[in-house]
């Protein structure tokens, strides 16, 4: 990762300290993924005294969406038979989280699904259609579309981050953090003395 970031500056004629602001997703997904991305950035923003923005990999899923639904419902593939996903809402001035990012096994996402589809009119919004399963798209009073976006989050993490600062929603290196959504392996299988 930091020897393309450094061939990239290198052919851009750019260096860190000429950045204004650092994005960075902030989750949920891999925790070591999460962590590296991070941690370079509360780095950088310390370093060079800059702010941070952190963004959810859902919302840049979220904001990739051509549909006209009321409610997007961004999903990432989480493993180990889960999805990550959210429900978001479009307002007057953009997309707002309903309630927070979740992590089920893909049965009790279609179970949310149909719920928030038997109310308002949804589209789920993914990279990868294929972890959404089919039971998920058979509302009985609205339809619900399934949309296909890249895979590429990191250009609408920086257009995500930049509206975010101009409505001076910014962090610093200490406050910058991550939304893992699930607990790590080593909390899941904790052992208590014996």
């Amino acid at each position: 990762m930091f020897r393309h970031l450094d061939f990239l500056l290198a052919d851009l004629g750019l260096e860190l300290k000429q950045f204004d602001l650092f994005a960075v997703a902030a989750g949920p997904g891999s925790f070591t993924g999460l962590r590296v991305g991070l941690t370079a950035v509360k780095g950088w923003a310390e370093v060079y005294k800059k702010p941070a923005a952190g963004v959810s990999a859902l919302e840049a899923v979220a904001a990739q969406a051509h549909s006209t639904a009321p409610v997007l419902i961004p999903v990432l593939d989480a493993h180990r038979g889960e999805l990550y996903f959210a429900f978001y809402y479009r307002r007057s001035n953009g997309l707002a989280l309903e309630g927070e990012e979740c992590v089920m096994t893909r049965a009790e996402f279609s179970q949310a699904v149909l719920r928030e589809s038997a109310v308002k009119e949804v589209a789920i919004v993914t990279p990868v259609p294929g972890v959404i399963p089919s039971e998920s798209s058979q509302s009985e009073k609205n339809s619900i579309h399934i949309e296909q976006v890249s895979t590429v989050l990191a250009p609408l993490i920086g257009q995500l981050a930049c509206g975010r600062a101009q409505r001076g929603e910014l962090s610093d290196a200490l406050t910058l953090d991550a939304n893992y959504v699930r607990r790590t392996d080593a909390e899941v299988h904790l052992k208590g003395p014996s």
